[in-house]
């Protein structure tokens, strides 16, 4: 059924009339609107374990580098995307490797690989506002959202229909059949069958924003998303941004048989409400999760050792999403945030993030009742000028504190991490 309406969603799209939007009217060339762009990255995770859990740490560099061309001229616009990955591990020790920080993934001798190459392509489309793209890609989805967040990225391999043809409105259908892993060669290396996405986002006013989104991994979950924020301006440099986030996902009777769940259902949501004045940002959001799976939310993984879900390491829009996602069985969860901006103090590109937050009522399969805590520090400043422009460096840490009632689902430990990504345009 979904793959029948994502076909006539596509229809609709690529009919679209010309007193839309037309992007495509606007093309350059394929040579002179394209881009070549090399990532360097230093990446660097230690986790300290608790209650006699095995300490982690990796350490690596990448270099990522993407092309992106722009479209031929003409009513159909035609070009590719490319990307390049490397990674080299730096960290020979015994604790590298293993489920969570995933740099390199561990192979059957029970070592990661020293360092791993891959690339991937895609041919694209352009009717006016509307474009195809079908090959390798990174897609941002609420129900597809592609990992960043350590040394390599995750790549997809499939279609992305995504239409701007009406002002404020973004309509997104797609089918991918291969997932990448990001500590992995190759581009089945996750054990994704399919996942179908559908969904779309609108500016509603300068102030609203909503979105709604469904997905279906093949055998695995169907989950559905939706999302509204609205921004109140109070001052000039004062404002009180409201922020609902929600997803709700039915397991298949064959993954739960499979993987062992207690049950097929979760809803999760949160509300942030963030006051934003000068140069200071004050957050409090609560998170609350429901159900009868025994999972909680479950989002990213891989085949065998992280369960196969398959909708990308970054698929959990929601507040309390640090170190712990705050996302177990009957889990609620409570944030205080403050966040500062160093450049009303003359230090442009410096900023500073805080989160404390406290997660109770946990069910676990032998208790209920269950607390984590997590105090959440970052530092980033990004150079402004000169031959390092844009050369990041993001320091961050976190403290997580998880009961003994909680020691099922999760682990008490230290976190740090550093990354220095400096971006370098080619052309």
């Amino acid at each position: 059924m979904l793959n029948k309406r994502i076909s006539l969603i596509a229809l609709g799209m690529l009919s679209a009339t010309q007193v839309m939007a037309n992007d495509q009217a606007e093309s350059k060339g394929f040579v002179e609107d394209s881009s070549l762009k090399v990532l360097l990255r230093n990446a660097y995770i230690n986790r300290d374990k608790k209650d006699g859990n095995d300490d982690q740490r990796e350490w690596g560099q990448a270099a990522i580098g993407t092309y992106t061309s722009g479209f031929t001229q003409g009513t159909v616009g035609v070009g590719v995307d490319a990307f390049g990955l490397y990674g080299l591990r730096l960290d020979r020790g015994s604790h590298s490797g293993g489920q969570g920080i995933d740099f390199f993934k561990e192979g059957d001798s029970g070592n990661p690989a020293g360092d791993l190459a891959k690339a991937g392509g895609a041919v694209k489309f352009r009717v006016s506002s509307t474009v195809l793209t079908y090959g390798d890609q990174m897609p941002v989805l609420p129900v597809l959202s592609y990992d960043n967040g350590r040394l390599l990225p995750e790549s997809y391999t499939g279609t992305l229909i995504t239409s701007k043809e009406i002002k404020g409105l973004e309509l997104n259908a797609g089918r991918f059949t291969a997932e990448s892993r990001k500590s992995a060669e190759g581009r089945d290396s996750a054990g994704l069958k399919s996942i179908n996405v559908l969904g779309g986002s609108y500016q509603f006013t300068e102030q609203f924003k909503a979105a709604l989104y469904a997905s279906d991994v093949e055998d695995v979950l169907k989950k559905q998303y939706v999302n509204a924020n609205y921004v109140f301006p109070i001052d000039k440099d004062q404002s009180l941004t409201l922020d609902f986030n929600g997803y709700r996902t039915k397991l298949d009777d064959s993954y739960v048989r499979e993987s062992g769940a207690t049950g097929d259902d979760n809803k999760i949501w949160s509300l942030a409400a963030t006051f934003a004045t000068g140069a200071h940002s004050f957050t409090l959001a609560h998170q609350r999760s429901t159900g009868d799976s025994n999972l909680g939310y479950p989002y990213g993984g891989y085949q065998k050792d992280q369960g196969r879900v398959g909708d990308g390491g970054n698929t959990i829009y929601l507040a309390n999403s640090y170190w712990s996602d705050f996302n177990a069985e009957d889990e609620r969860s409570w944030q205080l945030g403050y966040g500062l901006d160093f450049s009303t103090f003359g230090i442009p590109g410096l900023s500073y993030n805080f989160a404390y937050v406290r997660g109770d009522n946990i069910t676990t399969s032998t208790s209920e009742g269950g607390t984590e805590r997590e105090i959440f520090n970052q530092f980033k400043y990004v150079v402004q000028s000169g031959p390092a422009k844009d050369l990041s460096v993001k320091l961050r840490s976190s403290i997580l504190r998880v009961s003994q009632k909680s020691s099922e689902y999760n682990s008490s430990g230290n976190e740090v991490r550093v990354f220095v990504d400096y971006p370098i345009n080619i052309f």
